[in-house]
């Protein structure tokens, strides 16, 4: 009986001991330090579609008067403005804003009908139309139109558009459709070109 009495103590003394050093060792640590909080602190959608992944919902810095028969699409990754129209609903006009240079974005849209590049004597001697306080290079051209990134080619299709820099930033308005539907539109999307305008100090998006 007497040894079961002193296992007892001595496990009564070894617990004591034990939360003794831990008071003596568990000091409180306070974290001062913090940081910013990013997207990616944002809980993770899992299976969002395309549309979820590349909406845009930041507001335009561009805004401008679009054609009563041209349907407002929403906002997309590289589409600051975006609209559709046309009898067949195919036609699409953009406004972006991008990097690089006039002549690379107009050389661009020419290849992605078969075209060949502009040298900067006819670059230089291109229709130019106003764009939000600049001048533009208006572009049109029809063939078959391939996107790239993996889009199929489309025959029988119309461009027309205008290319400006703005602070050193690229804004661009792009017109594509079947080509009967991009020629009736000409007029409205120059006078929307003309109604361009940008909302704040910069063009940054």
């Amino acid at each position: 009986m007497k040894s079961v009495i002193k296992s007892f103590f001595l496990t009564v003394s070894a617990i004591s001991l034990f939360f003794t050093s831990c008071e003596k060792h568990g000091d409180r640590v306070r974290i001062e330090e913090t940081r910013r909080k990013t997207v990616k602190d944002n809980s993770v959608k899992l299976f969002a579609n395309s549309s979820e992944r590349f909406l845009d919902t930041k507001p335009s810095p561009v805004q401008g008067t679009h054609p009563d028969t041209w349907l407002v699409r929403p906002a997309r990754q590289f589409r600051l403005l975006n609209y559709s129209f046309g009898e067949t609903g195919l036609g699409e006009v953009y406004v972006s804003i991008s990097s690089g240079r006039v002549l690379e974005n107009v050389n661009r849209w020419l290849n992605q009908f078969g075209k060949e590049d502009l040298n900067q004597e006819a670059f230089e001697s291109t229709k130019k139309i106003p764009i939000a306080g600049v001048e533009g290079i208006w572009i049109e051209a029809d063939g078959e139109y391939g996107a790239g990134m993996g889009a199929e080619s489309k025959p029988g299709y119309g461009l027309a558009g205008v290319v400006a820099e703005i602070d050193g930033k690229i804004l661009t308005v792009k017109m594509v459709g079947p080509k009967h539907e991009v020629a009736a539109e000409k007029e409205h999307l120059r006078a929307f070109v003309g109604s361009l305008r940008f909302t704040g100090s910069s063009t940054e998006h």
